[in-house]
């Protein structure tokens, strides 16, 4: 992947998009469409991380792919985005973009400390670790996280409507034919399952506890397929090793290749699911959902929880107690309407502190 996008060196202002991990690509999509159709040039980096690159050829994105993830060692994952930073240093001192935008990456914030490039920071889980020493960034997120306690934040904060899903799930049009290549059939029950990420910060063991104890009652029911989708190949190797019987049945399918998670959703009876994307795609489509996910529970996920569209599952009883196995009901996918609160409040917000250095009122 290379960063050639011919719209670079134009008269435009430039914009820099770091990718930091998988779910961050379907949501910078359409961002990226408007502020192009604005008139602005996107310089786009990503780091090799989890499914970030192949969602990155799927979707045809001209982009420099500038560091890796060092797995879940603490000390490793400050040394991995120090380095980072220092490799990502080139591109902005080449490009020398008017303002920076991603949703948590570490390494973007520290670079544009270090050349004194504007930022964006988005991010819809309030109990993320963060850099308190930075200087704070312009920060975007979803109307229900609190208000920050600092008061020098305030003035630099945008609350958008809606959820960061809301964003590019709208867009979304189902595809039949994942299911005829997956190899299910009408009368399988389809579970997609999405594992803990057991190597980031906020990890906790229960969630591993939840999942095992998920699969194995998934694995007693004859009539449910269960599409496994691991985070990354060392979590794939380690669930081909203690599912491989299954897998050889084809009882657990690991897909061979990234496939569109909105369309695998829509295409499942059910969702269990130890990330927060994940479980947000699903509520924002209205497939049945339930969360593995045993850190602190954020904002959102209290929001979706009280609105009966997740549920939480907090002891191993839990999983077979609330996870309700049976055919969805699906009427056919009705697109939303064209207009996108959630999209334009970001968009506007991005040009807004871009052009005038402040946010909307």
């Amino acid at each position: 992947m290379d960063s050639g996008d011919k719209r670079i060196g134009s008269s435009g202002k430039k914009i820099w998009i770091d990718l930091d991990n998988s779910p961050h690509v379907p949501f910078f999509l359409p961002i990226m469409e408007e502020l192009r159709n604005r008139g602005y040039e996107i310089i786009l980096s990503a780091r090799n991380s989890y499914q970030v690159c192949e969602l990155v050829k799927l979707y045809n994105l001209p982009c420099t792919v500038i560091g890796s993830h060092w797995g879940k060692n603490r000390l490793l994952k400050v040394i991995e985005t120090c380095f980072r930073t220092i490799q990502l240093l080139p591109l902005v001192l080449k490009y020398k973009p008017a303002i920076a935008l991603s949703h948590g990456s570490r390494a973007q914030l520290l670079a544009c400390l270090m050349t004194n490039t504007p930022n964006i920071v988005m991010y819809d889980y309030e109990f993320t670790e963060r850099m308190s020493f930075l200087p704070l960034p312009w920060q975007f997120t979803p109307q229900y996280l609190p208000d920050s306690p600092d008061a020098d934040a305030k003035g630099r904060i945008l609350k958008y409507p809606g959820l960061k899903e809301d964003v590019y799930v709208p867009r979304f049009r189902p595809d039949p034919t994942l299911r005829v290549n997956l190899g299910l059939t009408s009368s399988d029950i389809v579970v997609t399952v999405r594992p803990p990420a057991i190597e980031a910060h906020y990890h906790n063991k229960e969630s591993e506890q939840l999942f095992e104890t998920a699969m194995t009652w998934f694995m007693e029911r004859p009539e449910v397929r269960v599409i496994l989708l691991p985070r990354n190949s060392r979590q794939a190797a380690s669930l081909r090793e203690t599912w491989g019987q299954w897998i050889e049945r084809r009882k657990i399918i690991i897909p061979e290749q990234v496939v569109n998670g909105l369309n695998l959703i829509w295409f499942s009876d059910l969702v269990v699911s130890g990330g927060g994307t994940m479980n947000r795609e699903a509520a924002a489509l209205g497939v049945p959902v339930y969360s593995i996910f045993r850190g602190r529970i954020g904002a959102v996920d209290r929001y979706l929880e009280q609105s009966g569209r997740l549920v939480l599952l907090e002891h191993v009883e839990d999983v077979r107690e609330k996870i309700k196995i049976v055919h969805r009901n699906s009427e056919d996918y009705a697109p939303a309407k064209s207009q996108n609160a959630t999209l334009s409040t970001i968009v506007e917000g991005i040009v807004s502190v871009l052009e005038q250095n402040k946010l909307p009122a």
